[in-house]
Order: C-alpha cells, then structure tokens, then sequence
C-alpha cells in the first residue's frame, strides 16, 4: 500500500493553492466543496477564479509564489504549467511538513486527491497514488451506479443517532452487531425515505441476546479474485478470524480490518495447534458471542477437516454456516492450463491425500493404475517418491505424465512437468517449494495432444 488513504478534514482551515489557470479552478472547486478557507497565489488569476474566491473567507495573492505563502497552511496544491515551481512548492513543504500535492506528479506529492463519491456525509474515493486517474474514474462511475443518492440520507441519520446508539449500547461489538442488524431491516429503509421515527423504532429497540455463529468457509487456493461473494460478505461481517497456513495473504487482506486474526495452522517456526483444540476454540468463542470465521484454504469439506469441526458444533448446538470454496485441485489446475478430465485423454478424476502419516504415504495403489483417469494428489510432496514408485508399480506406465504446481494461482506460481519416472530427480534438482499440488495423467500433457490435433 503506497498511501495510506484518510479523510482530510479542511472546513475553515486555510489551504495554499499555488496557480490561476485552469488545473487551479479544478482544485479549488473541490476544496471549497469541503468547506476550505483557500489562499491562492499566481502571477495571473483568471476571471473564473476571482469570482469563485470573492469572499472574505479566501484570499488572492497575485504574485510569484515566496516561501512564507506556506505559512498557516495544513494543505498546498500546486497546480501551475511551470515544473520548475511544482519542484520548488514540493521541496518547501516536505522540509516544513505541510501535507503537498502536485497535479499530475505523483513523485512530488505527499498526498493524492482520489476519485471522490459524495453521498453526504458518506464520502467514498478511490485512488492509484496518481498511477492510473483514468482507471479510478472508471471505477468511480461504477460506485456510483451502486449507490444510490440515498445513501447519503441514511449515513446522516446514523450519524445524528451515533452518540444515543452509544449510550443505549456502551459495548462496541454489540453496537456493531445491532447497527449490522439495523441495515438489514426495514428501519434503514424508513431511514433513506427520510422517516426517522418510524426509523427508531428499529434502532433502539431492545436489542436481543446475541448468540454467536461461526462461519466455515472456503478460501480457494491463494489468489483473492476466486473467492465467493459469500465469502467476502462473511469476512468483512466476522469478529474473529481463524486461518490455516493454506491462507495466502492476499485473501487474509480482504477481510474485516479490525476483525482479531489468530492463527491456527502448521507451519515452521510456529507450535501446530491440534484438531482438537481448534474444535474448542470454535466452541468457546462462539458462545462468548462472537461470529467466527473459519477461514480454510480451498474447500473446507475437500481434505480441509471441516466435517470434524461441524460435529463438534452441532453436539454443542452452535449456529453455523459452509461456504465452499475453490479447491486447490481445480483452481491450480485451470490456472496451469490443465483439464482435470477430458473426453479422450480421462474420464474419471481422483482427489487422494498424499500427505505421509509417520514417514509413509500408505493408500490402496491399485485404484490407481488406470491410464485414462487423472489423480491429484493434495500435500504429497513430502512422499512424491513413494507416490511414483508405487503407481509404477502396481501398474501405471512409467511414462505417465506428472506435474507439481508451486503455490498455485498466486504470482509465485511455479509448474513442474515430467514423468512418473523423472519427476523425483526433477523436484530434488529444483527444489520446489510448498505448498504444492501433483497431478497425474495423460491432461498434464493437454496443450500437447491439442496442438497436435490442429
């Protein structure tokens, strides 16, 4: 994150805008919505200016622009043609620590104006540190196709109710929880048609005891964009969140900010927390009140453990919801640009856990020998060797195709091809790293058999 995004309040405050053309107008328009008391300096203002800046409030200094203009100032533009004196405003204010934006020069700003949704007092934008205006404009277009002008009337109403809504409610995630409630009841309706009794009604009645509620959801194998919106509505609504190591940190990132995030995964460095104390912490926070999130890499029902957790959950009587994910086997598989079956090539597809239990992958081979079927192998790189060895032995060619994809749909991804045969000296020449998927079957040579059809 190369800025950290804030709302700036200016109301009565003085703001510096170096610049009488065209590019000052557009600034100044923006700062006077906001209610800023503006100081602009240049050698020549246009008409257009004056009679926007023809108020006591503001003042024009027609001049080139000197140090001391800075004086008083908790914000300055400059918006000349000149580079020369863009360089000079930066330069001077990033030594006095005045906040500095330069139009159309990312490299000299401190701050960015973004692409603003102005649904008073709710107040959305969006920004690119100035990497990409045309971008944000065209997001900005679609915000504001989805929130309707409304909006606006209902944030001032909860605003007016904010501090009542306290007092009622002295417990931030209760208040949290019953405004939650609120927005999802006729009330904000009331409240965006401008009836505000009728609306209370709905904000300060009684809250009911809240019960908790846990969330068993599939976080896909590493890249954001596969997550359900299920899954995002589920993130941002939880208090507490619990994810394992298959979480990447991409997806960690979508959820709820102030949410609390405790890991309960294995990984190196860190001590493994068991099955069976993650069953009771789900328990235990779910009845202190909390909403839960457990948050799973892939599918939580696809070697993820989560028929476990929900037995546990429903012995306890604990509300609880599944949303499924995007498995590691199909997502990292597309993103390679491996089928998992095709009409030729497999007609059948196996998901088999290959992860060792005391040294050894132990599994019945012989189901799986049959050369026009696809199996996929989740955590089997620890016992890629004995995985060949034994396939080959039991009866599937040693020339059977065989790919290892590295964290797969992420930026890292890495796809390693071979054979039953060479695939062991491979990962052991390049030293692969995990988390990793391994593929077998006649698919993993797809792009082969297509081109050669053509």
């Amino acid at each position: 994150m190369d800025y950290l995004p804030l709302h700036f309040e200016v109301t009565g405050r003085q703001v510096l805008v170096v610049g009488g053309g065209e590019i000052a107008q557009r600034k100044v328009d923006l700062l006077l919505k906001a209610g800023a008391h503006i100081r602009l300096v240049a050698p020549e203002v246009s008409d257009t200016l004056r009679d926007l800046l023809d108020s006591s409030s503001h003042t024009i200094i027609q001049n080139r622009f000197e140090s001391s203009h800075i004086d008083g100032c908790v914000l300055v533009v400059a918006a000349t043609s000149d580079m020369a004196v863009n360089e000079a405003v930066s330069s001077l204010c990033q030594q006095h620590a005045v906040p500095v934006n330069v139009v159309d020069a990312p490299a000299l700003c401190t701050v960015t104006f973004p692409a603003i949704i102005d649904r008073h007092p709710l107040i959305i934008s969006v920004g690119s540190g100035g990497g990409s205006p045309v971008l944000v404009r065209t997001l900005r277009e679609k915000i504001e196709a989805l929130v309707p002008s409304h909006f606006g009337r209902l944030a001032g109403y909860l605003k007016d109710r904010r501090d009542r809504l306290k007092k009622a409610l002295p417990d931030i995630d209760t208040r949290r929880r019953h405004t939650e409630e609120f927005l999802d009841s006729p009330g904000a309706e009331l409240a965006m048609q401008g009836k505000q009794t009728e609306a209370d009604d709905y904000l300060f009645s009684e809250a009911e005891s809240h019960v908790g509620e846990v969330y068993l959801v599939g976080a896909g194998p590493g890249d954001p964009d596969l997550l359900t919106l299920k899954a995002l509505q589920l993130m941002q609504k939880a208090d507490v969140i619990l994810y394992d190591n298959l979480v990447s940190p991409a997806v960690l990132d979508r959820a709820r900010r102030d949410a609390r995030k405790e890991f309960v995964g294995k990984r190196s460095g860190y001590k493994s927390t068991s099955q069976e104390d993650i069953n009771d912490l789900l328990v235990r926070l779910a009845k202190e009140g909390h909403r839960v999130l457990r948050l799973k890499g892939g599918d939580p029902f696809v070697f993820g453990r989560g028929g476990e957790e929900i037995i546990r959950l429903v012995e306890e009587e604990i509300p609880f919801q599944v949303i499924p994910g995007i498995t590691a086997a199909t997502g990292c598989a597309a993103y390679a640009g491996i089928p998992l079956t095709h009409r030729e090539l497999s007609q059948s597809v196996k998901f088999v856990t290959g992860h060792p239990k005391n040294g050894k992958v132990e599994l019945s081979w012989h189901e799986y020998t049959h050369a026009n079927e696809t199996v996929v192998f989740y955590m089997g790189l620890g016992g890629l060797s004995t995985i060949c060895q034994q396939m080959v032995k039991h009866g599937r060619a040693a020339s059977t195709p065989v790919a290892i994809i590295s964290k797969g749909t992420t930026p890292e991804q890495q796809v390693l091809k071979g054979t039953l045969e060479t695939m062991p000296g491979l990962v052991a020449r390049t030293q692969i790293q995990s988390p990793t998927l391994i593929i077998v079957g006649e698919v993993v040579n797809f792009a082969e058999h297509a081109a050669a059809e053509n």
